[in-house]
């Protein structure tokens, strides 16, 4: 590789990755993409105009573009992707019963529903859509919360009547919904309670996909789904495709939600619903649930299980209650974070109904400040004076780690830099590897926290670090990522996904600044499977527990995705924040390796990433499979990464009985 034509360090593995022709591919490659491998090659080889309109020809010539259209419309158009990949038919009814058969200890489940007052089509379509579960080992506890309008006990003493699964209570007087909660709770009688509002719908498979999670896995204590809203006509929309379970996002939002199912006797043991939480009392519930049990039986279902109805006068229309929820909701936080004696505070997040916990930082620990670097002096000396003049974190050293500078000018800024005591300059003599140049800078730091810098980052707020490093310092904690922008205020980095672009990439990318992103995600912490580099802090004992950075095979490209998914092996989270924000002085519209030479070693760490990690960058638990790997707005995959509803549980079952 010819070093003399990289003038900058690049980002942590070049983690923006050139936009190479057709590199969307999945994972392994179709024998018809393989087959196709020749033009594609051949197209490359044409300046980037000319390679948009010869693509053009190749997708019309194959009919590829019909399906490229079709997959964006059905990214974009809910309704007509359910109708293809989220509807139940005869054949899906057919396995599902065959299947439910077959079960040697059906779980049974108790729907627990809290009433008052429900309109009655409401009221009826709620209990209807539980009578007619798939999955018949259910119980539906109802509590009516001292309800003054008549039809809604001639309603409840018609379907108790005609389906002696159904039990009710009548309270004496409103205790408001966390009492009427525990009122039905006492009903139950199943193994596991799901949560039900008395005017949201269950679709008909839901209590199947659930009983088979606890028959994979008996172990469970939480299960959740995805969810979406459904207006007064039946229509649906507004889907929430939700990550695994999300500790540090379950702190900034309910990610858990719909449907919420929870072992009856873990409910039983923390005191079920707490009064005085109305609004948030799921929220509170699973919080207090989540800190009785461990991640490793916390299952979600990647399946929209609850439609939330979403008409005037229903809690998810309803903002003035929402506001006083929200409060309830951070002093829910705040319980749970005073029970895991940690030493921080709830305070609103960027977003409406979203938070923020500030953790405590009672120790400032000495940061070692890596910045690799080849020339540049003016973009470096603006990363320096940043951590110099505009960083309030005091115990700091700055490592610049020279490769080959030639320019007078940064020769003079080293001399200028020699005179503080807080910054070390040392020579790296040798072809440029990012991955070897860190690992090397590493192994001469003082620090106990490392933060891995690109010589183009450049300082927004003072309070930057103190932010990762309050993090970093959590236990259970082994890396932090940072929100980046461009210099023209557009996203650069808000975390990676895996996947996206054939092996990862970067979301929300040249959004503008602020933008909420999918759901809010791109402005509150969360944990994610991989983050870039380019602004990192990492324990120095965690890089080297995990070897550093791979660098005989990811001498540039996807070593920060490698080293992250190295340190998420070693049961370690990563986190992202949004409230460290810098900027990255990489160029928005940058082009792809031309250079023979950098395009086969990028194609050569692309395989071994692919070889490395397999299908885990087609199922990023921080992701969803139902959102698509094409582009970096969380569209709707299609299709998705999962078989088609309860296909995909006897799928599972077979292959596991398989010898």
């Amino acid at each position: 590789m010819d070093d003399s034509a990289r003038p900058t360090a690049p980002t942590a593995a070049e983690a923006e990755v050139p936009e190479l022709p057709d590199q969307h591919t999945a994972l392994p490659p179709s024998p018809a993409r393989r087959a196709a491998g020749p033009t594609r090659r051949l197209i490359a080889r044409w300046p980037r105009p000319v390679q948009r309109v010869l693509r053009l020809l190749w997708w019309t010539a194959t009919l590829r573009l019909v399906g490229r259209l079709r997959q964006r419309r059905l990214s974009r158009d809910y309704r007509a992707w359910t109708a293809r990949y989220d509807t139940i038919d005869e054949n899906d009814r057919g396995v599902i019963a065959r299947d439910i058969a077959g079960l040697s200890d059906p779980p049974m489940i108790s729907v627990v529903m809290p009433v008052y007052q429900t309109p009655e089509p409401f009221l009826r379509a709620a209990i209807d859509s539980v009578r007619q579960q798939l999955y018949p080992h259910w119980q539906l506890c109802i509590a009516d919360d001292a309800s003054t309008e008549r039809h809604v006990r001639a309603v409840l003493e018609h379907y108790r009547e005609i389906d002696r699964r159904i039990e009710i209570c009548y309270r004496g007087d409103n205790g408001h919904v966390s009492a009427a909660s525990n009122s039905a709770l006492g009903l139950a009688k199943g193994e596991f309670v799901a949560l039900l509002d008395h005017d949201d719908l269950l679709p008909e498979h839901a209590l199947y996909l659930v009983a088979r999670a606890v028959v994979a896995d008996p172990d469970l204590d939480l299960i959740f789904s995805d969810e979406d809203e459904i207006d007064a006509t039946g229509t649906r929309f507004g889907p929430h495709f939700k990550p695994d379970w999300n500790p540090d996002l379950m702190l900034s939002r309910n990610m858990f939600s719909h449907l919420g199912v929870f072992r009856r006797s873990l409910v039983e043991a923390i005191g079920g619903f707490r009064e005085g939480y109305e609004g948030s009392q799921d929220y509170d519930l699973v919080l207090r649930a989540a800190a009785r049990t461990s991640p490793e039986r916390i299952r979600h279902i990647p399946h929209v299980l609850y439609h939330q109805r979403a008409v005037s006068g229903s809690a998810v229309r309803a903002p003035v209650a929402k506001n006083s929820a929200t409060e309830r909701a951070r002093q829910a936080i705040a319980d749970f974070l005073t029970t895991r004696r940690i030493d921080a505070q709830v305070v609103p997040g960027d977003l409406p109904h979203c938070h923020r916990v500030r953790y405590a930082l009672r120790e400032l620990p000495l940061v070692s400040a890596i910045i690799p670097t080849r020339d540049q002096a003016a973009l470096l000396r603006t990363c320096v004076t940043g951590l110099l003049d505009r960083t309030d974190y005091p115990n700091l050293e700055i490592i610049i780690i020279d490769n080959r500078s030639r320019e007078p000018d940064t020769h003079a800024y080293f001399a200028e830099l020699a005179a503080d005591p807080r910054v070390r300059i040392v020579g790296y003599d040798k072809p440029y590897n990012y991955a070897a140049i860190n690992n090397f800078a590493a192994g001469l730091a003082s620090g106990s926290m490392l933060c891995l810098l690109n010589n183009d980052i450049e300082i927004i707020h003072s309070d930057w670090l103190r932010e990762m490093v309050s993090h970093a310092l959590r236990p259970g904690v082994g890396g932090v990522g940072a929100l980046l922008y461009y210099p023209d205020d557009r996203v650069q980095h808000a975390g990676t996904i895996l996947g996206l672009g054939g092996v990862a990439g970067h979301p929300y990318r040249w959004q503008p600044r602020g933008a909420p992103g999918y759901l809010g995600r791109a402005r509150v912490i969360q944990n994610l499977s991989a983050v870039t580099a380019a602004c990192f802090v990492v324990p120095a004992k965690v890089f080297a527990e995990v070897g550093g950075f791979d660098d005989r095979n990811l001498t540039i490209a996807y070593n920060d995705v490698d080293l992250c998914l190295r340190i998420g092996e070693r049961g370690y989270r990563i986190v992202w924040t949004p409230h460290a924000e810098l900027y990255h002085h990489e160029s928005a519209s940058r082009g792809p390796d031309t250079d023979p030479d950098k395009r086969n070693r990028f194609a050569a760490e692309m395989a071994y990433m692919r070889r490395r990690w397999g299908a885990v960058l087609q199922h990023d638990p921080c992701y969803n499979p139902n959102l698509w790997l094409d582009g970096h707005d969380w569209g709707l995959a299609s299709p998705p990464r999962i078989g088609k509803l309860a296909i995909a549980w006897a799928d599972e079952r077979n292959a596991s009985r398989q010898p």
